[in-house]
C-alpha cells in the first residue's frame, strides 16, 4: 500500500483531507509543521507528499531543500494562496502538481488517480535516452541532431509536472508529436490525448467543439454536446495553430487556464476542467501578439515553458535517418521493400526542404511509387538548382545556435516565383529567377507573407498546390490570405 504524507498547519482541513485519502486506499500520515513533517519522513518515507505552502515554522518549499524527498517522493502542493508564481517555481523545483483551497474531491481524485513515482518516470526517460542511443526514436520523435537532442532534455524535465507547455515551430516540424510525448512521459498517459486544430473548426463552432453545449443553447442544438475539455478529461489537450482561435474565445480560455474552471455553450454551472494543455503555432508568438493574433495576457500564461522544434534545415544530418525511417514504415505497410541509392541520399541532403519534416515523408511516398525497382534514384527526387549556402540569417546568427550544415533560407528552384509587389507593410523582396531574397530586418510575419504570395503567383493561384507545397493546412493558407487582404485595404485607405 502506498503512504501519502498530509502537511498542513490546519488541524481541520488535514483531518478531512486524510480521510478523504484513505478511501483511496492508501496509508496516510498527518503533519502540521515543518519539523512534524521532517520526523515523519525519517519514520516512514512517503511516496506522495500532500503539502501546504504556508506552514507556522516556514514555507512548504523547504521540503524541497531535501534532494532525497524529491528523487523518492511524488510532491503535490496544496494551498490557499496559490499564484502562478508560486506554483510555476514550485513545480520547477520538482513539484508533480498543485491544488487550491477548498479542496475539490474530483480533483483530489484525479491527482491519486495519477500517483506514479518519479523513479518511475525516470525509468522511462532512460529507456527512450538509451533507445536513442543506438539509433532509435526519443517517443514519437527521430533525430539525433544536437538541436533535437536540447528538445528532448526539455521533454524530460516537463513531462513529469502539470506545467502548460507552449510548442513554437514551422509547419510540419511535428509539433504535435512534441506533444504526445510529453502526454506519454506523464503522469496522465492512462487518460485520453486530444489534438483540436484551431484554424480547422468554424469561428461559429469552435468555442462549442471546445468547451461543449446543452441542449436548445442555438439553433440546431437537438442534443447535450461534451467539448473537448470534457472528453480530454485527466488527460491531455493540444491546441494547435492557437492564433487562429477567435480572440473572444481566447478570453476564455484564459480564464479556464487560470481558474480551472468552464462552462458548456447555453449552461450556467460551471465545470472542473481536470486537463493539462499544450498549445502551439507556427507563427512567431510575440509577431502573433503584433498582429492582434494572439492576447498577449494568453501568451504569457501559455509561455510557461516553451519548447521551440528546429527547422528541418537547421537539423541537415537528420534529413538520411527520417528518410530512412519513412522508407521503412511505407516498405512494411506496402509489402515491397526498396532501398535508396547514394545519388538520391546526396540530392535528399541538398534540398532546403521548405516544408519540414511533412514535406520529406511525402517525398519519400512520392519517389517510392515512382521507382519502378528495388531502387529508389534521384530521379524523383526533389531538385534545388543551387548547392546549399549559408544565408545572411545563418551567417548572424551566434556560433552556438547549432552545429548543423547551414542551409539558404531561399525557396528551392521549383518555386520559380515571379517577382513579387511587397506588401505595404514589409520591405520589398528582391526579386530573383529560383528564389525570394529577404532583406535583413523585416520580421518573421513579413518574411512569410513574401514567401506565400510568391509560391501562390507561381502556382497560378492553385490554393491546394500552394498549401502542399508550403506544408500548412489550406484552412491556415485561406486565414493568411484573408488577413493581407484586410491589411492592403488598411494601407490603401
Amino acid at each position: 500500500m502506498s503512504h501519502v504524507l498530509i502537511v498542513d498547519d490546519d488541524a481541520d482541513s488535514a483531518a478531512t483531507l486524510r480521510d478523504l485519502v484513505a478511501l483511496e486506499n492508501f496509508s496516510v500520515a498527518v503533519a502540521h509543521t515543518l519539523r512534524d513533517a521532517r520526523r515523519q519522513i525519517a519514520m516512514q518515507s512517503p511516496d506522495l507528499v500532500l503539502l501546504d505552502l504556508q506552514l507556522p515554522d516556514g514555507s512548504g518549499l523547504d521540503l524541497f531543500a531535501d534532494p532525497e524527498l524529491v528523487a523518492s517522493s511524488e510532491l503535490v502542493l496544496i494551498t490557499g494562496h496559490a499564484s502562478l508564481e508560486t506554483s510555476i517555481e514550485a513545480l520547477r523545483l520538482g513539484a508533480a502538481d498543485y491544488l487550491v483551497k477548498p479542496i475539490v474531491m474530483k480533483q483530489l481524485h484525479g491527482v491519486l488517480s495519477r500517483f506514479m513515482k518519479p523513479s518511475a518516470l525516470k525509468a522511462d526517460v532512460a529507456r527512450l535516452n538509451a533507445g536513442l542511443a543506438s539509433g532509435g526514436p526519443f517517443g514519437l520523435l527521430w533525430g539525433q541532431a544536437p538541436a533535437m537532442l536540447r528538445v528532448y532534455e526539455q521533454i524530460s524535465r516537463v513531462a513529469g509536472t502539470a506545467v502548460t507547455v507552449f510548442v513554437t515551430g514551422e509547419s510540419g516540424t511535428g509539433k504535435e508529436l512534441v506533444a504526445q510525448t510529453v502526454h506519454d512521459l506523464s503522469r496522465r498517459r492512462s487518460r485520453p490525448f486530444l489534438a483540436v486544430n484551431c484554424g480547422a473548426i468554424s469561428p461559429n463552432l469552435i468555442e462549442s467543439e471546445i468547451f461543449g453545449h446543452e441542449k436548445g443553447s442555438f439553433t440546431g442544438a437537438d442534443r447535450q454536446h461534451l467539448g473537448f475539455f470534457e472528453r480530454a478529461n485527466g488527460g491531455t489537450l493540444f491546441l494547435d495553430e492557437i492564433t487562429e482561435m477567435p480572440l473572444e474565445l481566447q478570453v476564455k480560455l484564459l480564464r479556464v487556464l487560470e481558474t480551472g474552471r468552464f462552462m458548456r455553450v447555453g449552461s450556467t454551472q460551471s465545470q472542473e476542467a481536470d486537463v493539462r494543455v499544450i498549445a502551439a503555432t507556427n507563427r512567431a508568438p510575440q509577431d502573433a501578439v503584433s498582429a492582434g493574433k494572439l492576447r498577449e495576457d494568453l501568451l504569457y500564461r501559455l509561455n510557461v515553458f516553451p519548447i521551440e522544434l528546429p527547422p528541418l534545415r537547421a537539423r541537415m544530418s537528420d534529413v538520411g535517418l527520417l528518410a530512412q525511417h519513412f522508407l521503412d514504415g511505407i516498405c512494411a505497410q506496402e509489402g515491397a521493400v526498396k532501398r535508396f541509392s547514394a545519388k538520391a541520399l546526396d540530392r535528399l541532403g541538398c534540398y532546403p526542404w521548405p516544408g519540414n519534416v511533412r514535406e520529406l515523408r511525402n517525398a519519400v511516398q512520392r519517389a517510392y511509387v515512382m521507382a519502378t525497382g528495388d531502387v529508389i534514384d534521384d530521379e524523383w527526387m526533389p531538385r534545388a538548382q543551387q548547392a546549399l549556402q549559408p544565408s545572411a540569417a545563418a551567417a548572424s546568427a551566434p556560433a552556438e545556435a547549432t552545429s548543423e550544415p547551414a542551409v539558404a533560407a531561399e525557396p528551392p528552384a521549383s518555386f520559380a516565383p515571379e517577382p513579387v509587389a511587397a506588401p505595404a507593410a514589409a520591405p520589398a523582396a528582391m526579386p530573383g529567377a529560383d528564389s525570394v531574397t529577404l532583406p535583413i530586418g523585416i520580421t518573421m510575419a513579413q518574411a512569410e507573407r513574401l514567401l506565400i504570395e510568391a509560391t501562390l503567383r507561381h502556382h497560378k493561384y492553385q490554393k491546394e498546390r500552394t498549401a502542399a507545397v508550403l506544408g500548412i493546412s489550406l484552412k491556415t493558407l485561406y486565414n493568411r490570405l484573408k488577413e493581407y487582404a484586410a491589411e492592403s485595404s488598411e494601407s490603401a485607405n
